[in-house]
């Protein structure tokens, strides 16, 4: 019997639950509100009768290895448990693992969102087709998430918490961010803070297409905005600027501390990326030294485009989060396999 793995994608706003085969892919996959007014038990509740429907759906044909969640973080491993997750308001303290599998009365793998997103791209998107086994990604939807993964594996850091880059300090004195501290990433490159800084452009009187989209459609999207700035409108491209600035800013970083071969964005917000990658690549050659020495084709490297630092878009998509749940329980079985001593007698 071949195998399969369910894995669910739990967003602040939807919620996704799919079965996956490593041969067939998404077998099915079932999409819900995150009815984060009615309680995070309701929310844990819907997951779950998700889970047992697609359980029953394809345990017949298929053997199942494991169940994987993708939440938003921050999140303390292996407990599961939530700590103050800007993106789910009241779900301080929350022990995700343990409540899920009391609900489902079988074991789960609970691991943050932008860990799984990153595992997926590193195994299945850009790194497959790179050949590159480690890998940082940015996640830009309504926060900033961002995943670790080095050779092949998540890095998790001392508590489960490794890769918070989304709340590293851009601007000291900039806006308040839901973590507590002030100027955060996240305040400048989330889909959340591009529609807020849009506003502000607004309301300043210097962002005349802007304040016209905004009467038109109170309720416009970064995509609306990324249209519009696409039409030519310079104040919604220098909104895109804005986002590529700070997005170089927080790279050059990465780059220089971590000195990995491949740097991802991702998420909704990365159908920008024209948009906003010039900017950012000016921005990252003008922060990292290290950039500046081993981006793709430089002298340090002797024009070899396949080693160094690359940046780049991600190539699965929105679907990378789900995808990454729905792999996480094969590459914990195959981990535990490859760690278990050979006991046979020689």
């Amino acid at each position: 019997m071949s195998s399969f793995s369910v894995g669910v994608d739990l967003g602040g706003t939807n919620l996704r639950v799919a079965a996956y085969t490593r041969t067939s892919g998404l077998l099915e996959t079932i999409l819900l509100p995150t009815r984060l007014s009615a309680g995070r038990h309701a929310v844990i509740e819907d997951m779950c009768q998700a889970i047992r429907k697609l359980l029953a759906n394809h345990s017949l044909q298929h053997e199942l290895v494991g169940i994987g969640i993708g939440t938003p973080g921050p999140l303390e491993l292996p407990a599961g448990r939530l700590h103050n997750p800007p993106n789910l308001p009241g779900w301080d303290g929350f022990e995700l693992r343990v409540e899920i599998e009391a609900c489902l009365d079988m074991p789960v793998t609970v691991e943050s969102d932008a860990n799984v997103a990153a595992l997926a791209e590193c195994l299945l998107g850009s790194g497959h087709t790179l050949g590159i086994d480690s890998l940082c990604m940015l996640t830009l939807g309504t926060g900033i998430g961002n995943g670790i993964i080095l050779n092949g594996k998540i890095w998790h850091g001392a508590n489960g918490m490794g890769g918070e880059a989304g709340h590293t300090n851009i601007w000291p004195d900039g806006p308040a961010c839901g973590c507590g501290s002030n100027g955060c990433l996240e305040m400048y490159a989330s889909a959340t803070a591009v529609r807020r800084i849009a506003l502000e452009s607004a309301q300043s009187g210097k962002a005349p297409a802007i304040a016209a989209l905004a009467a038109a459609n109170p309720d416009f999207t970064p995509r609306d905005l990324s249209d519009l700035a696409e039409s030519g409108a310079p104040d919604a491209q220098r909104v895109f600027d804005d986002v590529g600035r700070a997005l170089g800013i927080g790279i050059g970083d990465l780059v220089n501390t971590l000195n990995l071969p491949l740097y991802v964005v991702g998420g909704g917000l990365a159908n920008a990326w024209n948009l906003f990658s010039p900017t950012l690549f000016k921005e990252v050659r003008h922060r990292s030294y290290v950039y500046r020495l081993t981006e793709p084709g430089s002298a340090v490297l002797n024009g070899n485009m396949n080693t160094g630092t690359r940046i780049i878009a991600a190539e699965l998509g929105a679907d990378s989060g789900l995808l990454g749940a729905c792999i996480l329980p094969y590459t914990l079985s195959e981990q535990r396999t490859a760690d278990t001593p050979d006991t046979t007698l020689r």
